[in-house]
């Protein structure tokens, strides 16, 4: 098993200089007094806590490394040469262009997607914010859901509180939410995730009230891998500031000493933490209720990668109080908030945690008890993973939540931008192949001029446009794989449609080993 080397990585930008290294501490085998880097503790010497985070932090997406014995590879998708389900088995109708992708969401007030992806949350980061425009539009004209995440009114600068202390007026979240609606066309829908602070901070209410949100997601810790981080922060007076709010900042800004190594230039950021949440049943429910009473039409729970025990609490209570949509969330997918040896380290990888959720979902439904629709997430990025993680968790899997592999497009497309104003060299090898303006880089430029017409798709982002473009790509090839596995709608997916190539596959996710699965009915062909 190739596990991640624990004491330099790419991520952090360092390396070791030793070309043997001993294998649990990630030190080289031969560490000299004298060296001049550059493994972890050689640059932690100097910098210290700014080892922890992926670099340079804000600017980048990050995802752990580490190679569990198990993960999704290690099913496969049945291609069948029987069968069509959704579709007559006659060759001229039953195409895989002729497959339908889209999902459904909900209880009563349900949400159709056109694809079964969504954004994961996009709170309070850089990239967020930098990004939204693209991200946002990118989401709406490609009719799927879009995740607003926690913190977005808590560091809003123009954010202005009543004498409550309740959110009043929040400029960047009044942005975020008419971003999206500009080009929502009745697919998807925007959720607006709230943690402690926003909770505190009355978010609900404010985005209810005054924005019509109907859709709000409750989120267990978690937050930059459950301890609540995100940001951080390059100014002193806004690191005061988001203190004077209510949040966690490390180093304490209020500390002389620490405004001396900041003004000195050695301390070059500080940290912002939301709380950490801690649920119980009775709250749980009350929190559900009080949304309700607010007018929400939905409401959705977001969990990590915590052990059975909170899992089975989350499904559960998501069942009693009859929510929406829950979304599980495995390690170690991340998008570079979190702390580096967190991402790697810590709690259970997606294919054991939804395993364990389809198993505990099926008691459920066994016992006759209402089951949340369920969304996987952890490090998905292609449409493979999509179909397996809807056939593992069929029939209660609805949705797969993708968070880098739906950046990406985005902050690629708006790179393209300035490359074609000639900025930062101008346009890079790797593009310039395919052409040299937008209509012609972009193969679904004029589909979507078709659509919006030439004046409109002007002001289209081009980061939305490429977003467009890798949605596109995922719901093609999603559909040559359902077509392949006989399945001409997402709700005729099934586990039946997969195979494990080990037996420790097969013991995790009971998902029969290749070698014994369809045994059965092929013996019987055989004998008979």
């Amino acid at each position: 098993m190739n596990l991640q080397r624990p004491n330099a990585n790419e991520a952090l930008q360092t390396a070791n200089r030793s070309r043997d290294v001993a294998p649990q501490s990630g030190i080289c085998s031969r560490c000299m007094d004298g060296c001049k880097g550059n493994c972890d503790m050689f640059r932690a010497t100097f910098r210290g806590r700014e080892l922890l985070y992926p670099e340079p932090f804000g600017s980048v997406t990050a995802g752990a490394d580490k190679d569990y014995p198990v993960d999704y590879s290690h099913l496969n998708i049945m291609g069948y040469a029987l069968g069509a389900k959704g579709v007559e088995p006659d060759p001229d109708k039953a195409t895989f262009p002729a497959v339908s992708t889209e999902t459904v969401i909900g209880v009563t007030n349900r949400v159709k997607m056109k694809v079964p992806i969504f954004t994961g949350a996009l709170g309070s980061t850089d990239i967020a914010r930098k990004n939204w425009e693209h991200f946002a539009i990118g989401a709406a004209i490609s009719g799927i859901t879009l995740v607003c995440g926690e913190n977005v009114c808590g560091i809003d600068p123009g954010l202005e509180l009543d004498r409550n202390g309740k959110v009043k007026k929040s400029p960047e979240m009044d942005r975020r939410v008419k971003e999206y609606r500009r080009y929502h066309e009745g697919y998807g829908d925007i959720f607006v995730q709230m943690n402690v602070e926003d909770t505190r901070n009355g978010v609900a209410e404010y985005v209810i009230e005054k924005l019509g949100v109907e859709t709000i997601e409750l989120k267990w810790g978690q937050g930059a891998k459950c301890i609540g981080g995100e940001i951080k922060v390059n100014s002193l007076e806004r690191a005061i500031e988001l203190k004077r709010r209510g949040y966690i900042v490390t180093p304490d800004p209020d500390v002389p000493a620490f405004q001396a190594a900041f003004k000195a230039g050695p301390l070059k950021q500080f940290e912002r933490h939301s709380r950490l949440g801690f649920v119980d049943q009775e709250g749980f429910m009350k929190e559900v209720e009080r949304i309700r009473k607010m007018g929400a039409k939905r409401i959705t729970l977001k969990t990590g990668a915590y052990p059975m025990r909170e899992l089975a609490m989350a499904i559960r209570w998501s069942s009693d109080a009859k929510i929406d949509l829950l979304t599980i969330d495995g390690a170690p997918g991340g998008t570079g908030m979190s702390p580096w040896r967190m991402m790697c380290e810590w709690g259970i990888p997606s294919i054991y945690l939804h395993s364990m959720a389809y198993e505990l979902c099926e008691i459920l439904a066994k016992r006759g008890l209402f089951v949340p629709d369920i969304a996987f997430a952890g490090g998905f990025s292609s449409e493979d993973h999509v179909f397996k993680a809807l056939a593992l968790g069929a029939p209660h899997c609805k949705a797969v939540c993708m968070g880098r592999a739906l950046m990406i497009p985005g902050m690629v497309g708006k790179n393209a931008e300035k490359w074609l104003r000639g900025e930062d060299g101008g346009l890079p090898k790797t593009v310039s192949r395919f052409g040299t303006t937008k209509e012609e880089i972009f193969m679904n430029y004029e589909v979507l001029k078709e659509k919006y017409g030439a004046q409109e798709v002007e002001r289209l982002p081009l980061g939305a446009v490429g977003i467009f473009s890798a949605t596109d790509k995922l719901k093609v090839g999603l559909q040559q794989l359902m077509a392949g596995s006989r399945n001409w709608a997402v709700e005729y997916i099934s586990r039946k449609d997969l195979f494990s190539l080990t037996e420790e596959c097969a013991k995790i996710t009971g998902i029969p080993y290749v070698m014994d699965a369809y045994r059965k009915e092929a013996l019987d062909i055989i004998n008979s």
